[in-house]
């Protein structure tokens, strides 16, 4: 019987997997905790535009670094798993809160007003193509902030993940080369 590729490492190697898989996780759950409690601020007259600017603005940040950190990294792979478990939440929960915000500022924005559970679980259903229809889009910026996530979710599936996995090969290859 031929071992699994788990019972082929080594304790030690073992461990960093099972280090990495549970920062993975806790990066994950930190990031919905701090969704799910950050006070929500009533600005109705602040522009869509500027929230939604903001917001990818600051994942193309967070990208950037994450993918700076894989490539210099001592195990680039793992790191790359972290970097997965950063990005892509963060994605999902930035437009899950211009969605929540939306809504607090024109209720009429979406079918019904939306909770913050209900703005995360909108955003999943966009991000997987699911979409249900038990939420919609009623207005024109709603339906152009849906868009524009709709083109992003694209763009992190092809090209987000594309460099992470990018980076950390170009990672495990400067690895080989210093120990050739």
């Amino acid at each position: 019987m031929t071992p699994s590729p788990i019972e082929d490492l080594s304790t030690f190697e073992r461990s960093h997997v099972v280090k990495t898989a549970v920062r993975a996780a806790i990066t994950a759950a930190l990031l919905v905790a701090v969704y799910f409690v950050m006070p929500i601020e009533h600005r109705p007259h602040q522009s869509v535009a500027l929230r939604l600017g903001v917001a990818l603005a600051l994942f193309v940040v967070v990208l950037a670094n994450e993918i700076r950190l894989i490539s210099s990294h001592e195990r680039p792979m793992l790191r790359a798993t972290v970097a997965m478990a950063t990005i892509i939440p963060l994605f999902l929960i930035m437009f899950a809160w211009i969605y929540l915000t939306m809504s607090r500022a024109d209720p009429g924005a979406f079918g019904g007003p939306l909770k913050r559970s209900s703005a995360l679980y909108f955003t999943v259903t966009v991000f997987s193509t699911v979409g249900f229809g038990d939420i919609t889009a009623k207005t024109d910026v709603a339906r152009l902030v849906v868009t524009v996530q709709m083109l992003a979710d694209l763009a992190v599936v092809a090209v987000v993940i594309r460099l992470i996995l990018g980076a950390a090969n170009r990672g495990v290859d400067r690895q080989k080369e210093l120990t050739e």
